[in-house]
């Protein structure tokens, strides 16, 4: 069970990054799939707050004037970005026997529960949200 907004997303990381460090003694692919995930997040981090500060820009200079509101909003914007980005870094700063003493829960997330928040998490990529528009074209 997780808190909602961005602080569920990164509960949800850490417990699938549990999840892989408990089982890499197992499954040595493990060890590339954890490092793949903290990557593509990193990634997908900074280009949401690539393009969130983009479209600002143009929103900016479509209405010609410059609010302190958009400049808050850009504010928030590279505060979570930020706040995603020192999760992600002191995760990869951790060696994984250290990873596995850090967790949240005290629960295990066992391997049902990984398909599940893998799933969640992959629902929220910009391609799965837009799959229903690249089949109708």
């Amino acid at each position: 069970k997780v808190s909602g907004g961005d602080d569920e997303i990164q509960q949800l990381q850490k417990a699938l990054l549990d999840y892989l460090d408990e089982n890499t003694e197992t499954d040595a692919s493990l060890v590339f799939s954890r490092k793949f995930y903290i990557a593509q997040w990193f990634r997908d981090t900074t280009m949401e707050t690539e393009k969130a500060i983009k479209s600002q820009k143009d929103e900016d200079s479509s209405e010609g004037t410059h609010h302190a509101k958009d400049v808050e909003t850009t504010g928030q914007i590279m505060h979570r970005a930020e706040s995603r980005k020192k999760f992600l870094r002191s995760i990869i700063k951790t060696a994984p026997s250290q990873f596995s003493t850090l967790k949240m829960n005290s629960d295990t997330v066992d391997y049902e529960d990984a398909c599940l928040i893998v799933r969640y998490l992959a629902s929220m990529r910009p391609f799965a949200q837009s799959f229903d528009i690249y089949l109708t074209q």
